[in-house]
């Protein structure tokens, strides 16, 4: 076997390296929502909120794989974002930046973190409040949460993306809510955070994406995004973007010299994963970037909003399809919620969330209670499901 088919085949899940990897990704950026979710009371800044998530993703990567012969790349996989309200996505705003969190906000956290290119994200939804979430702030949340569910128990080896996407419609139906248009669940590789493999959340005429199969060993990360709102978001401000990602497979010789020193600044400190322009020198960085991406070198991540008094929900998780099952890496339990609707009326519903995750072994049922691994993987899995049923 050369080299090149061995560097191949050991990095899918075939190898317990890159699961172990995956799973140390997973277990920090759980513990760095959990500190950003600390740090998100009334009147903190939220700038301040996104660096503390950062800072604590690269302070915990920076103290694994430390020993190792070959140097071993790990940090932020994707920048934190806070989205407050009606605003759907992408907010990580740059130092100058003064918005300050309220009580009774919505907020959307999202980020991610890898070691050696093994991407983990999350994304979580959070009302600012004591006491249980009510009305459609509740509704959209449990709607989210149930797609999620059932798309972990639909993401399995065999099964179609199609069949993922019309499940998560049918579940945001049933609580009198919108998928958001134009997100997609990709599969994660090594150094990879957007495969080609996709899940479309919701099919429209500027979206189309390839049927494919799920299999086994390959991992993705399931993107929910759910609005009570007509879940078509708009972009209202390109000042707002401030997330990027190289465009590895772009060229182009920029005529500015703030855009050639921002440029070469990115080259050197985020190659490959997407960063955040509060990473570069603030003053260069605004005009540098706009050439940039004027001529595809970078590909921008735009903060978009849904109408002032939408609700929006995002639920985001990493998951390792395994010959055992499926896998759920990256969770946050919820709130209580009581939302205004039910799916108990909805059979087909029920019967996606009363899969298994798990495939059945001969001889098995060893593993039942687990300390350190299992404590991930199951919190993700029944204690949302019961928060977002209650009612």
């Amino acid at each position: 076997m050369s080299d090149d088919e061995r560097e191949e085949r050991e990095l899918d899940l075939t190898s317990p390296e890159v699961v172990t990897k995956y799973k140390t990704a997973a277990e920090i950026v759980n513990k760095a929502l959990q500190v950003v979710l600390s740090e998100c009371k009334p009147k903190a800044k939220i700038v301040d909120v996104c660096e503390k998530g950062d800072a604590f993703i690269r302070e915990q990567t920076g103290n694994v794989y430390k020993n190792v012969k070959k140097k071993i790349e790990r940090g932020v996989a994707f920048p934190t974002c806070i989205s407050v309200n009606n605003t759907v996505c992408h907010f990580s705003p740059l130092s100058s930046d003064e918005t300050l969190l309220e009580a009774g906000d919505i907020l959307k956290i999202d980020m991610g973190c890898h070691i050696d290119g093994f991407i983990a994200v999350v994304a979580h939804t959070h009302v600012l409040q004591d006491g249980p979430v009510t009305g459609r702030a509740a509704d959209v949340i449990a709607a989210a949460n149930t797609a999620a569910e059932v798309a972990l128990r639909l993401l399995r080896p065999g099964r179609k993306n199609k069949e993922v996407t019309d499940a998560i419609q049918k579940v945001a139906a049933a609580y009198d809510c919108k998928i958001v248009e134009g997100v997609l669940s990709h599969q994660l590789k090594q150094f990879v955070i957007d495969g080609n493999k996709v899940v479309l959340s919701v099919p429209s005429g500027e979206t189309r994406v390839d049927d494919a199969e799920f299999e086994e060993n390959e991992v993705y990360a399931v993107d929910i995004v759910i609005s009570s709102g007509d879940g078509k978001p708009r972009l209202l401000d390109e000042r707002q973007t401030t997330i990027y990602k190289r465009a590895v497979d772009k060229n182009y010789h920029l005529k500015m010299k703030s855009s050639r020193f921002i440029f070469s600044e990115i080259n050197q400190k985020f190659p490959i994963m997407p960063f955040t322009a509060r990473a570069l020198e603030e003053k260069r960085a605004r005009l540098g970037l706009v050439e940039c991406v004027n001529h595809d070198l970078l590909q921008p991540y735009p903060v978009l909003h849904e109408k002032p008094g939408d609700f929006v929900a995002h639920i985001k998780f990493t998951v390792l399809l395994m010959p055992n099952g499926s896998d759920r890496i990256t969770s946050h339990p919820l709130q209580e919620l009581r939302p205004t609707k039910t799916i108990d009326n909805d059979p087909e519903i029920k019967a996606w969330l009363a899969l298994g995750t798990k495939t059945k072994k001969k001889g098995g049922g060893k593993k039942k209670k687990g300390k350190k691994g299992d404590k991930t993987e199951n919190s993700g899995e029944a204690e949302p499901m019961d928060a977002a049923s209650q009612e």
